[in-house]
């Protein structure tokens, strides 16, 4: 079982994360928000690929659902923290991150090709 203080320590932990308000929920943000803890520790929120939240929620429905609005459609995935261990935590919120770092990356690269050609 997962708690709110794995789920800081392992966010955290992921290089370039800094931990600030999001109206109700503290977000994690490497190059953009990739994760957000509710205010009671309960549950999170994390950003997946359609098709990862889709696996995610199909395999384990007590632990992961889609956010229930747009936010949802694009991949915002609630974790209820007490359903899964922590390295699934571990997991998911590395995925999180790796895509949130991968499009800054990707646009830094876009800037350089266009600078040099």
């Amino acid at each position: 079982m997962a708690s709110s203080q794995d789920f800081r320590r392992i966010a955290m932990s992921f290089k370039g994360t800094r931990e600030a308000p999001h109206f109700d929920r503290s977000a994690f943000k490497a190059a953009r928000i990739y994760a957000t803890l509710a205010a009671d520790g309960r549950t999170a929120n994390v950003k997946f690929a359609p098709e990862e939240q889709a696996f995610k929620s199909m395999m384990a429905p007590q632990a992961f659902a889609p956010v229930p609005n747009a936010w949802g459609r694009q991949g915002w995935t609630t974790i209820v923290l007490e359903a899964i261990d922590v390295s699934e935590l571990r997991d998911a919120l590395e995925t999180a991150w790796r895509h949130a770092t991968t499009k800054k990356t990707a646009k830094k690269q876009t800037k350089k090709q266009k600078c040099t050609n």
